[in-house]
């Protein structure tokens, strides 16, 4: 009986002796004191609503310094006291940007034109974000009559008539051959939306609506949903995305304010159906679907033009987000 008191009374003291050593990590103590809350390490993820409706965009377009919307979700503080933020280069890994505080749900974008991810560092940890990724943009007004550093864009509209209120892009990307894999959704990359003229220079820039990319996203979405599918994954051609005035001149049939010139147009080829083939049907399939993405997102409302001629090898669609409906057949 002795033997049993005293192992229950030393067994009781490593308990206890346990449980005044134990400390818990610095994440659960979190917000608990200033010296858990400095052994804190933040989680930190961009917003789902950064990523557009479909939830499938992957590339922001701001200018240069402008503050942008760039909501995160932070786990494991209480706060974001400490945090803070810089513009790191895709590729190089190099910054040309300050770090700033992390205060909001607003950002500084950079000053230099250039795609960039997201650093976040807190409590000595450094993390990346690689999506969405932002590209900041040279302002359209840098564009010296029909050339912006050597690359020929022409003159839009607008321009020939000298009105300051007439269309144009906000501004360009610059794209060097590194960038063209870049992905601006989960279906389309940066050389999508790239010019098809014969001009070799490096840079080339590119004006790109995130509005386009988001409704063609959402339009593989529908197709899927109607094929009873969770995931959208097709085979999708981009026959022509950004056009440049110059080069849009030469285009047969195409109007001379082409949505492709602000960026915010894409001509598409997909295999809707899945059977390894691009056809009419397939269009018409396409057609159904943006036509309901249009009713569930007005905001997204915008042109469809199927064109079947048998001047194109394969049937494709025109899908623009131009803030109205248009519909007509080529």
């Amino acid at each position: 009986m002795m033997q049993r008191r005293t192992a229950l009374l030393l067994s009781g003291l490593v308990a206890i002796t346990a449980a005044l050593i134990y400390q818990p990590p610095g994440e659960l103590l979190a917000g608990s004191s200033a010296d858990s809350y400095r052994r804190a390490v933040p989680r930190v993820a961009a917003a789902t609503s950064l990523k557009g409706s479909s939830g499938e965009v992957r590339m922001h377009f701001v200018r240069a310094g402008e503050r942008v919307a760039f909501p995160l979700e932070i786990r494991g503080v209480s706060g974001t006291l400490g945090v803070r933020y810089q513009w790191v280069q895709v590729g190089s890994g190099e910054s040309v940007d300050v770090m700033r505080p992390l205060d909001g749900d607003t950002l500084l974008a950079p000053l230099t034109p250039g795609f960039y991810e997201l650093s976040i560092v807190g409590n000595g940890v450094t993390q990346r974000i690689d999506e969405p990724r932002l590209a900041v943009i040279l302002p359209f007004e840098l564009k010296l009559g029909s050339t912006l550093n050597g690359y020929q864009i022409g003159r839009y509209p607008g321009e020939w008539s000298r009105d300051e209120q007439a269309e144009r892009p906000s501004g360009f990307a610059e794209v060097r051959e590194e960038h063209l894999d870049l992905p601006l959704t989960k279906h389309l990359k940066v050389r999508d939306f790239i010019t098809h003229d014969r001009q070799t220079i490096w840079p080339k820039y590119v004006a790109v609506d995130p509005r386009v990319l988001d409704k063609i996203e959402l339009v593989l979405r529908e197709l899927a949903r109607r094929r009873g599918e969770e995931q959208a994954s097709f085979t999708l051609e981009v026959h022509s995305g950004f056009r440049t005035p110059l080069h849009n001149a030469g285009v047969e049939g195409s109007a001379r304010d082409s949505r492709h010139l602000y960026g915010d147009a894409a001509d598409v080829a997909i295999d809707a159906d899945g059977d390894g083939q691009l056809t009419l049907f397939d269009a018409y399939r396409v057609e159904q679907a943006v036509d309901w993405v249009e009713r569930l997102h007005p905001e997204l409302a915008g042109g469809l033009g199927v064109y079947s001629s048998r001047r194109f090898a394969t049937p494709y669609c025109h899908i623009d987000a131009r803030g109205e409906r248009k519909r007509w057949r080529g």
